[in-house]
């Protein structure tokens, strides 16, 4: 296992780190994953109260007694935004319970995803002071489904130490917001890589042969710990039998990409401009805001890794997430486009996005779910 520096807390941190939202079957299996995690020299575990059980299991893990020193292993716990010191400062006595600790080695803000978020978390700010300058808290950073200009305005800020933020080979929008938080020292800690990277995990065929010899997941790490601004990855499993996968040993190769893995990469780009043509969305954002609220760039994306890659599956995974995640996910189905052509002439690459949307529409709007009340 590999360790770098996370930024501007000064902690050394192994570039995979263990999240546990996934790991909640029982505590039993918790803590065989957390310990598991730990034989294999990962020494920084994510949590959050919005994570069910989460904080409990983890405590119990460490009440019952881990490998590692309580020095030798980092925590980082979330909270939501709150305009009141006060609640902010309950959340993280909640936490320590729950995690049967007396400090945190980093706490980060859950979900900084609007700028009301941010204005909140600023109003609050206070009570998480308070929590540092008596040694309940080191460190204190935000996690972000955020679009950019939030992003951006909360590493302004100054007042964070870290963030935790979604930036993959298929999706690489924030790279402005890793390059700021970069300048700033921050330490960047990237969200769900094998997930909401592209649910590479269980890449379609085409994508397989693309990358042939080397897994579509496998790259996607190698692309990101080739950026050596990145400290470390999240690893969300469900059980310890997980932790086992051969790509842990990416951990212990070269940083450096090799030349067989440029030539994949270039593989990829060259298989995107064939087969999207002069229908490729490149992500410029210049078609927002949308009256109908469509989130557009996010739409073609979508359409792009379909068309490019027969990643029809994720699409359909991430298109039914419009108008059923809110400020997690923001935006509108395509079908709402009303063909009002707002969008067209701030488009440098003079696409038809109101006929795009409706394509991407029909080609990833799977079967539309009931709720559970309906």
């Amino acid at each position: 296992m590999r360790y770098r520096r996370f930024g501007k807390t000064n902690l050394d941190l192994s570039v995979f780190s263990l999240g546990t939202m996934r790991y909640l079957a029982s505590p039993e299996n918790a803590c065989l994953t957390i310990k598991k995690a730990i034989s294999l020299g990962i020494n920084h575990i994510e949590t959050a109260q919005g994570y069910g059980q989460s904080e409990f299991f983890l405590g119990a893990a460490i009440l019952g007694g881990l490998s590692l020193e309580r020095s030798q292993f980092y925590i980082t716990t979330k909270i939501t935004p709150n305009s009141n010191p006060d609640v902010l400062e309950q959340k993280i006595e909640q936490s320590l319970e729950r995690l049967n600790l007396d400090y945190l080695d980093c706490l980060a803000i859950h979900g900084i995803n609007t700028r009301e978020h941010l204005e909140q978390t600023l109003q609050g700010l206070s009570g998480v002071e308070k929590a540092i300058a008596d040694g309940r808290v080191h460190h204190l950073g935000f996690s972000t489904h955020a679009p950019l200009e939030i992003i951006l305005e909360a590493i302004q800020t100054d007042l964070f130490q870290f963030v935790n933020l979604h930036y993959y080979y298929f999706f690489q929008r924030n790279a402005i917001a890793l390059e700021l938080a970069a300048q700033k020292d921050m330490g960047i800690f990237i969200i769900s890589p094998a997930d909401k990277g592209g649910q590479l995990y269980a890449p379609p065929e085409t994508l397989k042969n693309l990358c042939e010899p080397i897994s579509p997941l496998i790259l996607n790490y190698r692309f990101l710990l080739n950026d050596h601004r990145i400290t470390t990855l999240s690893l969300g499993a469900a059980t310890p039998e997980e932790l086992d996968n051969p790509f842990l040993k990416v951990a212990d190769n070269d940083i450096e990409l090799t030349s067989e893995e440029i030539a994949i990469f270039q593989k990829l780009e060259t298989q995107k401009i064939e087969r999207l043509g002069t229908t490729k969305c490149s992500q410029c954002d210049q078609c927002l805001p949308c009256p109908e609220q469509i989130n557009i760039p996010e739409v073609l994306r979508l359409r792009n890794l379909a068309l490019a890659y027969d990643m029809i599956e994720f699409g359909k995974y991430r298109y039914q997430m419009f108008e059923n995640a809110g400020h997690w996910f923001p935006g509108n189905k395509a079908n709402r486009c009303n063909d009002c052509g707002d969008c067209l002439p701030r488009c440098p690459e003079q696409l038809d996005i109101p006929t795009l949307l409706r394509d991407t529409h029909e080609l990833l709007k799977g079967q539309e779910r009931k709720r559970l009340w309906e």
